[in-house]
């Protein structure tokens, strides 16, 4: 007899407005396996999970629970129920502690004649993150003073914490370290001991045919196909989700410094700041410089401090040699742009439209003197937004109903329509997939060609092996290693130097 699905939702449709982002889509899931989801941005792979975990309701369609009938009222009704979930982007509370966060919709639990028992629930928190295998987090810390990565564990600790059935992680990899990415592994392995399930949502084709029983692929919100473990293939996967072919190397072919310029367009002069130490860093015209190194080697803070976002305790950035980088409000005016990895809180405005974040950085571009004119605002924008091919009804959406690809299209868009020369790109390709992240490939070797400059900023060893004509790699906040394209880069050469 063939086991029974523990979950399963049937022919779910979901429209925004005009746009049906899932039609007819169908899953089962079983006890004691790691079903995977993948497809392009936009495909409906968060649609269905914000669905599946009481974020959004279906338009049309049903879903049961070990064969009862299951109607999430919101996340917290979810997790009641058996299923919990970790998004993409950021899912902690600002403003509140990590307790606070931990059991955010829970706190009843630990209330006691009209008072909060919050000794209780720091030591209830304490007990949620050891079971994970997180012990450096103090629960009383206010979550705003955590990495991104740290945020994400807290809410794996909180995910775990209600003992889900059914546990949905969504693109989750791309924000967590090598030693984050292991704690994530080890939990799915003991959920699927336990006899409960997973959906893991990953546009790592690789990390999908490691980690997953099963897959389930989606393209423009229509089931393509169901695939066991024995049927994984990556070439055919990538064909099922894009509907064409795509060869597995979709990075740099050359294999020189091509086009580099001697001239030094922005400069770290003996920089400390935070994890950072006596770091100094050349960018030259028309290069794109890599730079890498494990989780806390001081990568992302050095793409911050060259913006202007973090003031260096000692040292100072120079464009072009002679102009300090003041603040990020000068390095905007001076046409040098950030890409941060936290799309969602440092780069974009999701709560407004496309057009209002495109035209940001150039408002006083389009008018100098007076009210902004809204006809050149909409021109603009239409420009970009169809130039970054972004996938939506009108220029005139939120944000927040993008897919993360596109959301990445629109960021980018924002930076080059505002004709930036300096683009600092930290992890440009996070939860992105394989056809989106080929043609930002495309992109930055057009603009390199173009003598745009550019830092990409990168925790995926092929990515900058692929795209850099040079590597610079840092460890505990000191530069380690310089490398060249033409000298032939290897992943072994690199990790030698990181770790």
């Amino acid at each position: 007899m063939s086991p029974k699905a523990l979950f399963r939702a049937e022919h779910i449709y979901k429209n925004f407005g005009v746009v049906q982002a899932l039609k007819d889509f169908e899953i089962e899931i079983y006890p004691g396996e790691i079903r995977g989801l993948i497809g392009e941005n936009g495909s409906g792979k968060s649609t269905f999970s914000a669905i599946a975990s009481g974020t959004l309701k279906a338009s049309e369609g049903a879903m049961f629970l070990e064969d009862e009938p299951y109607i999430p009222h919101g996340t917290v009704d979810a997790m009641d129920k058996g299923i919990s979930m970790v998004v993409q982007e950021q899912g902690t509370i600002a403003g509140i502690t990590v307790a606070a966060n931990v059991f955010f919709g829970k706190e009843a639990q630990f209330a006691k004649h009209g008072f909060m028992d919050i000794r209780k629930m720091n030591e209830e928190t304490k007990n949620a993150l050891e079971a994970i295998g997180v012990t450096g987090i103090a629960p009383q810390t206010l979550i705003d003073t955590l990495s991104f990565e740290d945020r994400k564990l807290i809410e794996l600790a909180r995910s775990m914490y209600a003992k889900p059935k059914l546990w949905i992680i969504d693109e989750t990899t791309t924000a967590l370290s090598i030693s984050g990415r292991e704690i994530l592994y080890a939990l799915m392995e003991r959920q699927k001991a336990a006899g409960g399930s997973v959906l893991f949502i990953s546009h790592d084709i690789d990390e999908i045919m490691d980690k997953c029983d099963s897959l389930t692929i989606l393209r423009d919100g229509t089931l393509t196909a169901n695939l066991k473990k024995n049927e994984f293939d990556p070439d055919r996967i990538r064909s099922l989700m894009i509907g064409r072919e795509l060869s597995g190397n979709y990075y740099r072919s050359d294999s020189g410094e091509k086009g580099i310029s001697d001239e030094v367009v922005l400069e770290a002069r003996n920089v400390s700041a935070g994890l950072l130490k006596n770091v100094s860093v050349q960018l030259h015209r028309g290069e794109i410089l890599g730079i890498g190194g494990l989780s806390d080697c001081g990568m992302h803070e050095l793409g911050k401090v060259m913006f202007g976002s973090i003031k260096p305790e000692n040292g100072q950035v120079l464009k072009d040699g002679k102009d300090i980088v003041k603040d990020t409000r000068w390095a905007v005016k001076n046409r040098i742009a950030y890409l941060s990895k936290n799309r969602d809180q440092e780069s974009l405005m999701p709560i407004c439209s496309i057009k209002d974040n495109i035209t940001l950085p150039s408002l006083k571009d389009l008018t100098p003197v007076g009210p902004v004119s809204l006809r050149k605002q909409k021109e603009l924008a239409k420009t970009w937004s169809e130039k970054m091919d972004v996938k939506a009804p009108s220029i005139d959406v939120f944000c927040t109903t993008l897919s993360g690809g596109n959301k990445q299209k629109v960021v980018l868009a924002k930076w080059l329509g505002k004709k930036s020369t300096i683009l600092i790109l930290d992890c440009p390709t996070r939860g992105i997939d394989v056809g989106t992240k080929a043609n930002i490939y495309q992109l930055i070797e057009d603009l390199k060609e173009q003598g745009i400059s550019m830092i990409l900023i990168s925790e995926e060893l092929p990515e900058l092996i692929g795209m850099s004509d040079r590597i610079i790699l840092l460890k505990n906040g000191e530069v380690t290693g310089t490398f060249l394209r033409s000298e032939g880069i290897t992943e072994e050469k690199l990790i030698h130097k990181m770790i």
